[in-house]
């Protein structure tokens, strides 16, 4: 691709030498304005005036219909030609006649259709021409801009490892090598010019280049938006490959970032490509940046006993659990008085680097709930109003055979909730249906690695320069 634009580059400057510029002789007359005045007598007569004109005038053959009058030293030209030159050639041949006052111009220019190919083809030859004269030219510019090019890239390579190696970001190192390198390749164009003579060509060149620059900057501003946030994120590292971020309503744990977006992957193991302006410009909410991570979780107790001896058995819960911090110490909180609990909020706080939330807040509603029913505190359920439309019938029981299934009936009913209330919960940290306690989130990225979306870029976030 470098090789076909230097040799269109080389072309157009061939092509443009002034040396070989100059406009070809064509088969017509050359025209030019008469050199000095023409006398005809030291006092001439109208009618010699117009005699004199119109017989030089149809001597050269460009007119039609030639005819001049004079009229007290004005000369008046009638007739018709084929180009303005011819037009502006006869008023200054009678301007400049003996004894011309002024003159009035009437010839009319009339195009007539030319179905010749010859100035097509003298142009084709002429291009030939200046191509195989220029040919030295070419050369040179084959051989210093491929060298300056390489010589640019060179430096570019030595600054990167060299004098930018303390730069963070290889992105910004990247740019900043290349950046001061390009005077380099700059130098060597401007050498090529030189000697063409296009310095004045060179000067529109780059005015022109700044307008298009404007225009294609309004074209692919979307395209410039993202590359440029993406320089800043580079430079500012909000947030790092790995990470867990929530940006524009989207979480997930941070993949890659290239000059178009950033790549996250979901708890669900999807992937979400979001364009760097948008992250650049919106709130970016990262769990990973610090190890200490807070969550709650709520448990609602019975208004019949004691919030205050609840609130204790949930403390020694939570923090006699081997995922919970001791500093900050957990608080127990009432949040609310339900329709038939008292509820009440516990805060705490775990490494989320090392725990996984989710699980480590299953772990402890199981274990809360364990020890609320062995100290016989009741969590009951929202009270319900029931409505029978037909209303309840009442019976009432006579006689001992009816008490008797009554008294049965009871105890049958006593016993069942004895039963609900001695249900054996497991005292571990950790369940065998919540498994490990640790942090999910590189399990996660484990399984979805053969799935990576390959952009064909440099990843920004790597340290790898």
């Amino acid at each position: 691709m470098m090789t076909r634009i230097l040799f269109a580059l080389c072309a157009v400057i061939a092509l443009s030498f002034p040396a070989l510029a100059q406009e070809a002789t064509t088969a017509e007359d050359e025209v030019t304005a008469p050199a000095q005045a023409v006398s005809v007598e030291p006092v001439a007569r109208d009618d010699e005036i117009a005699k004199r004109v119109v017989e030089i005038m149809r001597s050269t053959g460009w007119y039609t219909s030639a005819r001049v009058e004079v009229k007290d030293g004005i000369v008046f030209l009638d007739g018709r030609t084929n180009t303005v030159d011819h037009k502006t050639w006869a008023r200054e041949l009678a301007s400049k006649t003996q004894d011309v006052v002024a003159v009035v111009n009437r010839i009319q220019v009339t195009q007539e259709a030319n179905w010749s190919f010859a100035p097509a083809l003298s142009e084709i030859k002429d291009l030939g021409n200046r191509i195989i004269t220029s040919l030295p030219l070419i050369l040179l510019a084959i051989v210093i801009l491929p060298f300056t090019w390489w010589l640019s890239s060179l430096a570019a390579r030595g600054l990167r490892r060299w004098f930018l190696s303390g730069v963070g970001s290889p992105f910004l190192r990247d740019i900043l090598a290349r950046t001061i390198a390009l005077p380099i390749f700059l130098l060597g164009l401007f050498i090529v010019l030189q000697v063409a003579g296009l310095t004045q060509i060179a000067v529109s060149v780059v005015g022109g280049a700044g307008v298009l620059g404007i225009v294609v900057g309004f074209a692919f501003r979307d395209i410039a938006e993202n590359f440029l946030a993406s320089l800043l994120l580079s430079i500012r590292r909000p947030f790092r490959a790995g990470e867990y971020i929530e940006v524009t309503g989207m979480g997930g744990t941070v993949l890659s970032m290239n000059t178009r977006s950033t790549v996250l992957l979901s708890p669900e193991g999807n992937h979400i490509q979001i364009p760097n302006a948008a992250i650049f410009k919106n709130t970016i909410v990262n769990y990973s940046a610090s190890a200490n991570r807070r969550d709650t979780l709520e448990v609602g107790v019975g208004y019949d006993v004691s919030v205050a001896h609840a609130q204790e058995i949930i403390l020694q819960v939570i923090a006699s659990h081997q995922a919970t911090l001791a500093e900050p110490a957990p608080m127990i909180l009432v949040d609310s008085l339900g329709s038939s609990t008292v509820n009440i909020k516990a805060y705490f706080w775990i490494d989320a680097h090392a725990y996984s939330v989710l699980k480590v807040k299953s772990a402890l509603l199981r274990l809360i709930k364990k020890a609320l029913t062995e100290e016989g505190i009741s969590m009951p359920d929202d009270a319900r109003e029931v409505i029978f439309p037909q209303g309840v019938p009442v019976l009432q029981l006579g006689g001992k055979a009816e008490a008797r299934a009554q008294q049965i009936a009871n105890q049958e009913i006593s016993e069942s909730v004895h039963e609900l209330g001695t249900v054996v919960e497991s005292a571990s940290a950790s369940s065998e249906a919540e498994g490990n306690l640790g942090n999910e989130q590189e399990q996660i990225t484990e399984i979805a690695a053969d799935a990576t979306v390959e952009e064909g870029e440099t990843d920004l976030l790597s340290d790898k320069a």
